[in-house]
């Protein structure tokens, strides 16, 4: 029985160290990354794999070791890792490289990276880590990559890092680093890639040690606030490809000594405060494509030895204060893909020799002084997209030959002075989505070939002398967005196959000649519809509803009878309405009273509206200003006192009466925004009914005391006015037997020459049978209006009957 005792617990010891050493089977390697899934808290089902069974992680996803069996990497890209970072790897002695990019990472990073001896390889960019970068990480020795870029990263960039000697690629950028670029960053012989942009805090200047780093190829400080100069120790960077400092606070000039980075292919310093001239040596840049120098403060004139720069592809010098013209140079660039030049001082012709530029897709050079013709033969480069030169002082005709750019998307050559008619050819441009002429002196029709130009989003010719039709092609341009013809001579109607044009939100036809009724259909889609100053007429149609996106809507100074569609109460959307100076009469209907959104004007003035202001008007609370003047309005103003975000309000000419509201708005309101309102009336006696027009219950005794006053004044104005011409024709030999005396009894401030002297046919403003009217300006800038009653054929002693 004892033997059989032993035997079994001599099997269940067996069994028992079995399964203890099947369960610890894993090494320590293992185990130390078994420890770190653990403390996770969330990971991919491809960590599954990580198998305490194992013997080894070798096979682990993620996991590369050597023939021996040592983890040499990880690479754990992309997972959704959640938690923090490793701490115990070291018993990974071998580990090279550690991937952990694109995770949701978090916390600090472990001052325990310093033990990771065998590292040269850290990725851990596009995480949220957060804290410092722990000095320890200056330990490794063997480092040649540390990408931590994309995280929340603060503090200072650490001072040792120079230590890492053998460093190749550092890119912090996109963090919340302060502090200044340590100087040791010099001691980095072998690094290539630097960029610690995207850091809004780090400041100081570039250290001149920069120039220690003779290997770099890349340095990338853009979006920071580094100050000061570029340091001149920059041009001992011989190999570097990529200096991308933009968007910081760099000052001073441009080293010349940037002309010895004779590898440079891109210089990115825009949006900084750099001065001074571009530098001359940088046309010894032969491998340059991309100069990128605009929103600074430099001056001077582009230089010739840009020309040089044979690779160049992209330059923009636009935003600065560049004054001369386009060098000729201009034209050996023969790969040059944009110029932009826009925001300067720049003068003189665009040189013929830009055409020769065939691969050119942008060209911008607007907002300068340039003048002269646009090149006969832009139409040579026929791969361009974009040609803006608005804002300058060209002249002559838009080139025919701009028709041959096929690709051309956008044309803006407002504010010129252009001239001619507008090429018909140019609507056939296919990809042409933005036509900007106004502002020139153009003249001629738009052809009905605008109707081929089915890629047109926005089209402006306002302000030239466009006339005849608008033509009903445009109906064809489906995409169009935003149109204005506005300050032209175009007549006739509005064409109706304008409905067609569904995608339409602006639509500008104000000053013209424009006839007819407005269309019964517009694109619903319309936001603004300014039409004013025409001669249309008929009635506001009830479709009006359908403009459920409008906004504004200005009518004014047309021809427009009938009543307010009560629709116009759909368009909830409205801010502004002007449909003042036309024939509007009836009641306001209610519903105009009921739109939410009416906050920045309501003009009904100088129409034949009636009856009393209806009770829903309260509601315009957010309403700027109302103009009701020169109607057939009556009733009290009270419905108006809630309106509390009135800044300016006009009901004179009406016959409006009752008590003016008490409150602070109404007390300070210009009378003359209330005259010739009969019944209306001021409480206290202060203003009556009737003294609305005249004013004569403020202060009887001032009153009166003025009116003679001013009587007065008029009478000797007009008698020394008399005086003056009586003597311009006695200057003239006219007169000669009468002489003259004038007294003035009060001070004027002008001369008796000075009114003769205007009294001549060109300022004459208006004739008619009670005689002729002059405008006079005297030297102080008023203007005055003089007329001389009973005129006659001839001139002499009765010119005395003449009064002025």
């Amino acid at each position: 029985m004892p033997s059989t005792l032993n035997t079994l617990f001599f099997l269940i010891s067996i069994t028992f160290l079995f399964f203890h050493h099947h369960c610890y089977s894993i090494d320590e390697q293992g185990q130390a990354l078994l420890t770190w899934k653990n403390s996770l808290n969330a990971t991919k089902p491809a960590l599954k794999s990580w198998d305490s069974s194992d013997t080894t992680p070798c096979n682990w996803f993620g996991v590369h070791c050597n023939s021996n069996g040592d983890v040499v990497e990880i690479s754990l890209k992309s997972m959704e890792l959640q938690g923090s970072l490793p701490s115990n790897f070291q018993s990974l002695k071998s580990l090279k490289t550690l991937i952990l990019s694109s995770n949701n990472l978090s916390g600090v990073i472990p001052k325990e990276f310093g033990d990771y001896n065998e590292l040269n390889f850290i990725d851990l960019i596009g995480n949220f880590l957060t804290g410092e970068i722990p000095m320890e990480i200056c330990k490794l020795k063997k480092l040649k990559a540390l990408a931590m870029d994309s995280n929340y990263l603060g503090g200072k960039i650490p001072s040792m890092m120079g230590n890492l000697s053998g460093l190749v690629y550092l890119t912090l950028y996109d963090n919340q680093l302060n502090g200044e670029i340590p100087k040791s960053i010099g001691e980095l012989k072998m690094l290539q890639v630097f960029r610690v942009g995207g850091n809004k805090d780090l400041n100081g200047e570039l250290p001149l040690e920069i120039g220690n780093c003779t290997s770099l190829l890349m340095l990338g400080l853009a979006e920071t606030s580094i100050t000061g100069n570029l340091p001149s120790s920059i041009g001992m960077l011989k190999r570097v490809q990529t200096i991308a400092i933009y968007t910081s606070l760099l000052s001073g000039s441009i080293p010349e000594e940037i002309s010895n980075c004779s590898e440079l292919q891109n210089l990115y310093l825009y949006q900084n405060s750099i001065s001074g001239s571009i530098p001359r040596g940088i046309g010894q840049l032969n491998k340059l494509q991309s100069l990128l120098l605009w929103q600074n403060s430099l001056v001077g004139a582009i230089p010739d030895e840009l020309g040089t720069c044979s690779e160049l592809t992209v330059v923009d010098l636009s935003e600065n204060l560049l004054t001369g013209s386009i060098p000729r140079s201009i034209g050996k660039l023969l790969k040059l893909q944009e110029l932009q030049l826009s925001v300067n001082q720049l003068s003189g012709t665009i040189p013929s020799e830009i055409l020769n530029c065939s691969e050119l897709i942008n060209l911008e050079i607007d907002n300068n002084a340039f003048s002269g013709e646009i090149p006969v033969d832009i139409g040579k480069l026929n791969s361009l997209t974009i040609f803006f030169a608005w804002q300058n002082k060209l002249t002559g005709n838009v080139p025919d030959s701009l028709s041959q750019c096929k690709d051309l998307q956008a044309l803006d050559l407002s504010y010129n002075s252009l001239s001619g008619s507008i090429p018909k050819d140019i609507f056939g441009l296919k990809n042409l989505t933005k036509l900007l002429l106004l502002a020139n002196d153009l003249s001629g029709f738009i052809p009905p070939e605008i109707g081929n130009c089915t890629s047109l989003y926005r089209l402006r010719l306002n302000g030239n002398r466009l006339a005849g039709t608008i033509p009903s092609e445009i109906g064809n341009l489906k995409g169009l967005n935003f149109v204005d013809l506005s300050e032209n001579r175009f007549v006739g109607g509005i064409p109706l196959s304008i409905s067609g044009c569904r995608n339409l939100e602006f639509l500008d036809l104000h000053s013209n000649g424009l006839a007819g009724s407005l269309p019964d259909t517009l694109p619903t889609s319309l936001q603004y519809v300014g039409i004013s100053d025409n001669s249309l007429t008929g009635q506001l149609s009830h479709s009006i509803g359908s403009l459920s996106e409008l906004n504004k809507l200005n009518l004014g100074k047309n021809r427009l009878s009938g009543q307010i569609p009560t629709e116009i109460s759909s368009c909830s959307k409205l801010q502004l309405v002007n449909l003042g100076d036309n024939g509007f009469f009836g009641e306001i209907p209610k519903e105009l009273g009921q739109i939410p959104a009416l906050e920045i004007s309501l003009n009904l003035s100088w129409n034949r509206f009636s009856g009393k202001i209806p009770s829903e008007f309260s509601g315009l609370t957010k309403l700027a200003i109302l103009d009701l003047s020169h109607n057939k309005f009556s009733g009290k103003l009270d419905v108006l006192t809630s309106l509390q975000n009135l800044v300016s309000l006009n009901v004179s000419f009406n016959d409006f009466s009752g008590e003016l509201p008490n409150s602070s708005f109404f007390r300070k309101l210009p009378l003359c925004d209330l005259e010739s309102n009969k019944g209306l009336y001021i409480s206290n006696g202060v203003v009556s009914s009737s003294d609305l027009e005249h004013s004569r219950h403020v202060g009887p005794a001032v009153k009166l005391v003025m009116s003679i006053l001013i009587s007065a004044s008029v009478i000797l104005v007009l008698l020394a006015i008399y005086a003056l011409i009586r003597a311009r024709f006695f200057n003239n030999g006219l007169m000669e037997d009468y002489t003259w005396e004038v007294t003035l009894y009060q001070k004027l401030d002008f001369s008796i020459n000075d009114i003769v002297h205007n009294l001549t046919s060109s300022n004459v403003i208006g004739t008619g049978s009670s005689g002729v009217v002059y405008r006079v300006t005297i030297p102080n800038g008023e203007s005055w209006q003089l007329r001389k009653c009973g005129h006659q054929k001839s001139m002499g002693p009765s010119l005395l009957k003449s009064r002025l």
